[in-house]
């Protein structure tokens, strides 16, 4: 099963700078967070995952339902809790995506929500088979994209 974690670091997340720390504590974090994601990359179910920059750099796009959006700048100063991060890993089971996070480099006061991911097999065999394809299209086309320099 595909499952992402989603890390919130609390105020660190809307830092204007490097999220890390500075000093020697920073540091360790930093490498403890590598060490963490290279455990996962040699276990096999690391898929990707990144930091997040501060809301004030994003913007949110609300849709009305009939074709109508708003675009919202940031910083989302009503949101409580702000996203820093993700993984997206592949775990038997939600029990082990569960350890995985136990094992992150996680500051007190910040914490991991755990989700799974929606994938084409979900939808059937036939809706599975034309998404695979069309993922399996637009990645080749990416590749090729990224080759040119584009």
């Amino acid at each position: 099963m595909r499952f992402v974690m989603l890390m919130y670091p609390g105020p660190q997340a809307e830092t204007e700078t490097n999220p890390v720390p500075p000093g020697p504590e920073g540091q360790q974090l930093l490498q403890d967070m590598m060490a963490f994601n290279q455990r996962m990359v040699d276990a096999g179910i690391m898929l990707g995952g990144e930091g997040l920059k501060p809301t004030r750099m994003g913007a949110r796009v609300k849709c009305d339902g009939a074709g109508k959006t708003t675009v919202v700048d940031g910083p989302f100063t009503e949101t409580k809790e702000v996203l820093g991060g993700y993984w997206i890993i592949e775990a038997a089971s939600l029990e082990e995506a569960v350890a995985w996070a136990r094992q992150a480099p996680c500051p007190a006061g910040e914490f991991i929500e755990i989700r799974p991911v929606w994938t084409p097999e979900h939808f059937g065999g036939e809706v599975a088979a034309i998404e695979r394809a069309q993922m399996d299209q637009m990645a080749v086309q990416a590749a090729e994209k990224a080759s040119k320099g584009g």
